[in-house]
């Protein structure tokens, strides 16, 4: 670890707007009880501290407790001054350009969902519409969502700790996804969210398409464990993780799931229980898992998963891909043709799906205390939607407890999660989380695994 202590001042780059006076001052003042400046505080930091070796929190926040951001109001505009920030984010004594943009897109963010969402009654966030309603302002301002556009940004999901052989298998689908003037959006992070980036910019430069886009989708909570790559160039902070899930499937027009370990099953489950909605049986959207040869039992455990807990219904949604990049890219390419014309046909926007049907049980911020966990109700006996939302908490919890500073210092305090649920989905959960303990799913490599959570079988 290694630390830049010069005094480093930066002006605004990408897409954003001025700040008021009454927005730098909120920034300025650094209040417990509004917290706004420790969220752009930590978020930034995770931003320069790209090429991270860890996945835990509370060590980065640790190892750069002197680390200092300041805005800095000036009668032309704006400055960023920081201070004792990681080196890696230096090329030759200057924070790389990728970066800069990222950290302006930070301070965007924090301050419009602080100063326009937050306290707007516009916005109902008891409400299923007020919450999508929240997404689309925050991807609109932005810049994300861009009309008279076709659809063809396809979402990646998968691990920020994978094995070399995945990392490559990903960057050449991002290859055959950008050869195929396709654009990517992903977690933002290292890994599985890096590696489809990296090959889609190679493809994007073949086909000479200068304005690729790398969208990256990410939240307070999870950022410092997966710093975004600086191949990123269109970054957006959501609140929470229930809002960030649903910025991939409005904004997206196709996924491609990639290994990964409990927060892509979370990522996963999100989706096949909007799918499974009964008012959502019409609305095509392309879903394929991929990996390389390697990661065949993975996917296996996985759909095996799947199968027990959402039934054979669920697995219709999705196909498996093993060992065929070439193949991956042309399907989600014929998938998102389909997503095309049902979105013409039932005049629904290309930039922003507004016609999938998301219960607000998979909207509501879920906040993974140890009663709230204890008290989730894991059985079959409810519809297949909703057991999807509980199974999508639980996983949300042990990410939690994993790699979010606030789920750490819990389990720590009180012990591991009390997971509760139906014999036959216990055992077969204990089953798939085992699997991503020896294939090193749950840490970054080298690290001893201990688990944050029990299971108990009703």
């Amino acid at each position: 670890m290694t630390k830049n202590t010069e005094i480093t001042r930066l002006t605004p780059r990408g897409n954003m707007d001025i700040l008021s006076q009454l927005e730098v001052a909120q920034l300025m003042r650094r209040s417990v009880a509004d917290g706004l400046y420790e969220t752009f505080r930590r978020c930034s930091l995770a931003v320069l501290n790209v090429d991270s070796k860890t996945d835990d929190a509370r060590e980065v926040l640790r190892q750069y407790s002197d680390f200092e951001i300041r805005v800095v109001q000036q009668e032309r505009g704006i400055k960023l001054e920081i201070e004792n920030a990681p080196e890696s984010a230096f090329v030759d004594g200057k924070v790389m350009t990728g970066i800069q943009e990222q950290l302006f897109a930070v301070l965007r963010d924090v301050s419009y969902v602080k100063n326009k969402i937050a306290s707007n009654k516009i916005f109902d966030v008891d409400t299923s519409d007020g919450i999508t309603n929240v997404v689309f302002h925050i991807l609109r301002n932005a810049r994300v969502l861009i009309p008279e556009t076709e659809p063809n940004l396809v979402v990646c999901w998968g691990g920020h700790s994978i094995a070399r052989s995945e990392y490559d298998y990903c960057k050449e689908v991002g290859y055959q996804l950008g050869l195929r003037s396709l654009n990517i959006c992903t977690g933002c992070g290292p890994g599985a969210m890096k590696a489809p980036m990296k090959g889609a910019a190679i493809g994007h430069n073949k086909q000479r398409i200068r304005q690729g886009r790398y969208v990256g989708l990410t939240e307070p909570g999870i950022i410092a464990a997966e710093s975004p790559n600086p191949i990123v160039n269109e970054l957006v902070i959501l609140p929470d993780i229930e809002k960030r899930l649903e910025a991939f499937v409005r904004a997206g027009h196709g996924i491609i799931v990639f290994p990964g370990g409990v927060g892509t099953a979370e990522e996963i489950l999100f989706l096949l229980g909007i799918l499974l909605n009964p008012d959502n049986h019409q609305v095509p959207f392309p879903l394929i898992l991929s990996g390389p040869e390697s990661s065949r039992e993975y996917f296996r455990q996985i759909d095996d998963f799947i199968k027990l807990t959402l039934g054979k219904q669920a697995q219709e949604y999705y196909s498996i891909i093993i060992d065929d990049p070439t193949k991956v890219a042309h399907e989600i390419a014929a998938g998102l043709e389909s997503v095309r014309n049902f979105r013409r046909q039932h005049s629904d926007a290309y930039y922003f799906n507004w016609i999938l049907n998301i219960d607000h049980q998979f909207q509501k911020p879920f906040e993974p205390s140890h009663v709230n966990v204890e008290s989730l109700a894991i059985s079959r006996d409810q519809p297949t939607h909703l057991l999807a939302a509980d199974l999508r908490r639980v996983f949300s919890a042990i990410v939690a407890g994993n790699v979010k500073a606030e789920g750490i210092q819990r389990i720590e305090q009180n012990g591991p999660f009390k997971i509760h649920g139906e014999a036959g989905i216990m055992q077969s959960l204990d089953a798939l989380l085992h699997g991503f303990v020896e294939q090193s799913r749950m840490k970054v490599p080298g690290k001893t695994y201990t688990p944050c959570y029990t299971l108990q079988k009703q």
